[in-house]
C-alpha cells in the first residue's frame, strides 16, 4: 500500500484509504475510523470533514464533562488581579468550606437550576454539617453570588451550562442594629474616663468619629493632627484566611487601603477629643492603641477590650461596631447636616447613611411630636 500524504494510501485495489482518531478509550489508546475514494484528493476531503467533526465532537465532550470544581479553581484564579487580597481570601473560604464539598463533584453540564436551589435551601436551613442551625442571609448571599459569577464564567467560556440563575435570590431580613441611648453613652464614657489609657482612647475615638474598629487598628500618631485637628483614615487593619499553601497559620493580619475610595477621608475632631489625645501623643510612627512603633493591636483583641468596657458600665450586650451606629444617630439627633455625616462615615451617598445608620431614637420621635402645633 503506497502512501501520499498524511494518513492517506492507495490500496493494491486502486481505491484510496483515510485513517483518522475516532476516539480515546478509558486508557488513553488511539481508536481509528476509515473514509475510501476512488482518488487521493476525494480521500483528503471526506477526511478533513471526519477530522473536523470527530474534533468537534472532542471538544463538546470536553466541554460537558468539565467539573464545577475546575470552574470554582479558574474563576477564582482569574479574579484574583482584580480584587483585594481580602476579598480572594473570602470567596476562597467560601468556596473550600461550602461549595466545592457539595457540589464540586457535578459536571457543569449537569449543574441544574434545581440543584443550586436545594443547595441554597440546604445552608439557609442546615448550614454545614456541623453546624446547628443555617447560616446567615448575608453569608448566603454571598455564596450564591459566587455560584452566580461561576456558571457565568463557564458560560463565558463556551461550556455547556444548563442552569439558569437569574431570578434566584435570597430573602434578607433587616437587621436591627444595637444603638447606645443617651444614658448607656454616658455610662460607658464615666468607665472610659476613669483611668484612660490607650485603648479607653480609641473606643472614645470611635465613639465620636464614628471609624471602623479595622481603620482605628491601623491608626498611628502621624494620623491625628493636634494642630488641625483632624483625623487621617488612609488604611484598615484585618485579619483574614491565609491562602497561602504550608503557611505555619490559618489566618494573617494585613494592613490595606480601607474598603472604597469614599472610605479615604480626613475628619475633623472635636476639642476635648484633642486634648486628651495631646496626653498620650507619641512618635508619628507608633500605633495609637498600643503607643509602640511595629507594634499593634488587632481588632478581635480590641473588640474583646470594648465587651469588658460594656459589662463594667452595666449596659447590655454591644459590640464595637454599635459605636458607629451610636456616632451617626447623635449626629442626627443634633443637627449634623447629612451630606457632612456621610462624608465623615465615608460613605458614598447619603442614602447609604440614612438607611443603615441612622436610627431615630424613641426620645427624638417624642420631641418631634410635641412640636406639632395644635390648631
Amino acid at each position: 500500500m503506497s502512501k501520499k500524504g498524511e494518513n492517506i494510501y492507495k490500496r493494491k485495489d486502486g481505491r484510496w484509504e483515510g485513517r483518522y482518531i475516532r476516539l480515546y478509550d478509558e486508557n488513553g489508546k488511539a481508536k481509528y475510523g476509515y473514509v475510501y475514494g476512488k482518488n487521493y484528493s476525494d480521500v483528503k476531503q471526506r477526511l478533513l470533514e471526519k477530522k473536523a467533526y470527530s474534533g468537534s465532537q472532542a471538544d463538546m465532550a470536553s466541554k460537558c464533562s468539565a467539573l464545577y470544581s475546575e470552574v470554582l479553581d479558574a474563576w477564582l484564579q482569574s479574579t484574583r488581579i482584580n480584587i483585594k487580597e481580602s476579598t480572594y481570601a473570602r470567596y476562597s473560604h467560601l468556596i473550600d468550606t461550602h461549595i466545592r464539598s457539595q457540589l464540586g463533584k457535578y459536571q457543569i453540564s449537569k449543574i441544574s437550576t434545581q440543584l443550586i436551589e436545594g443547595f441554597i435551601e440546604n445552608l439557609l436551613s442546615c448550614g454545614r454539617v456541623d453546624n446547628n442551625g443555617g447560616l446567615s442571609a448575608k453569608t448566603v448571599t454571598d455564596i450564591l453570588t459566587i455560584v452566580k459569577s461561576t456558571i457565568d464564567y463557564a458560560r463565558y467560556n463556551n461550556l455547556v451550562v444548563s442552569c439558569n440563575l437569574s431570578k434566584l435570590t435570597i430573602k434578607k431580613k433587616d437587621k436591627e442594629m444595637r444603638v447606645l441611648c443617651q444614658s448607656e453613652q454616658d455610662a460607658l464614657i464615666r468607665v472610659l474616663i476613669a483611668d484612660m489609657d490607650l485603648y479607653k482612647f480609641g473606643v472614645l475615638l470611635s465613639l465620636y468619629t464614628g471609624i471602623r474598629i479595622g481603620e482605628l487598628c491601623a491608626l498611628q500618631w502621624e494620623d491625628l493632627s493636634i494642630t488641625n485637628s483632624t483625623l487621617k483614615v488612609r488604611k484598615t487593619m484585618q485579619r483574614i484566611q491565609e491562602t497561602n499553601i504550608g503557611a505555619s497559620s490559618k489566618t494573617k493580619i494585613i494592613i490595606t487601603e480601607p474598603k472604597s475610595d469614599c472610605s479615604i477621608r480626613d475628619i475633623p475632631l472635636p476639642s476635648f477629643l484633642v486634648e486628651i489625645a495631646r496626653q498620650f501623643r507619641d512618635h508619628p510612627k507608633a500605633y495609637i492603641l498600643s503607643g509602640e512603633r511595629g507594634k499593634y493591636i488587632e481588632p478581635r483583641t480590641m473588640q474583646n477590650r470594648f465587651k469588658t468596657y460594656v459589662k463594667e458600665s452595666g449596659i447590655s450586650d454591644a459590640n464595637f461596631h454599635s459605636l458607629r451606629h451610636t456616632f451617626a444617630t447623635r449626629c442626627v439627633e443634633v443637627g449634623f447636616e447629612l451630606k457632612s455625616l456621610s462624608e465623615v462615615l465615608g460613605h458614598s451617598n447619603v442614602n447609604i447613611t440614612l438607611n443603615r445608620y441612622v436610627h431615630s431614637s424613641f426620645e427624638l420621635k417624642y420631641s418631634n411630636m410635641n412640636k406639632l402645633a395644635f390648631i
